[in-house]
């Protein structure tokens, strides 16, 4: 796996061994980022939950985002992200929390204006962490929530304030992309 654009492209990344973990393929990195790009020009401030080997997140360092907090409950997986910083020469634009997702959405205490999820294919509660982002302070008027996901586990169209605004299906990928809803 690498970095497929931006200042650190080309750059190798190491994915955790023995972990849960399924990296979103080059593929899908590039169908989001290309989303992303036509969506909003904002990237000040982004937020990479489940984050396994960091490569969201790292591809949007690379991409010009100008912090990533990155989030992911497993040792191997905090230990990688931290060398792949290193290794791209990001380790002072992000910080890594090792805890779960639920926990970091109770503790962190700023506006994101990119959220990327690229939780477990198999967690089918994926819906109640989207939902616990939106009636977050994690979440403004202007934020962008990418979720990838197993087709098998469809995600709805809306969760809370946010409400779905693109869906794109790559292979056994489904990108959902959710923004604030209008207030009536």
């Amino acid at each position: 796996m690498r970095v497929i654009a931006g200042k650190a492209k080309g750059h190798p990344l190491k994915v955790p061994k023995g972990t849960p973990t399924r990296p979103a393929t080059d593929l899908v990195r590039g169908a989001i980022f290309s989303i992303l790009e036509n969506l909003t020009p904002d990237w000040t401030q982004v937020l990479d939950v489940f984050s396994g080997s960091g490569a969201l997140g790292i591809e949007a360092l690379s991409r010009g985002a100008d912090w990533v907090d990155f989030v992911d409950r497993e040792r191997r997986c905090c230990d990688i992200i931290r060398q792949n910083l290193e290794k791209t020469g990001f380790t002072t634009k992000a910080h890594v929390y090792c805890c779960s997702v639920n926990k970091a959405i109770r503790f962190l205490d700023k506006e994101y204006s990119v959220i990327l999820m690229d939780p477990p294919y198999s967690d089918s509660s994926i819906g109640d962490v989207v939902t616990k982002l939106a009636t977050s302070s994690l979440v403004g008027k202007d934020s962008i929530v990418i979720v990838t996901h197993s087709p098998h586990f469809p995600l709805v169209p809306a969760y809370s304030t946010l409400g779905l605004i693109k869906e794109r299906r790559h292979g056994d990928s489904c990108i959902s992309i959710y923004k604030q809803e209008a207030e009536p």
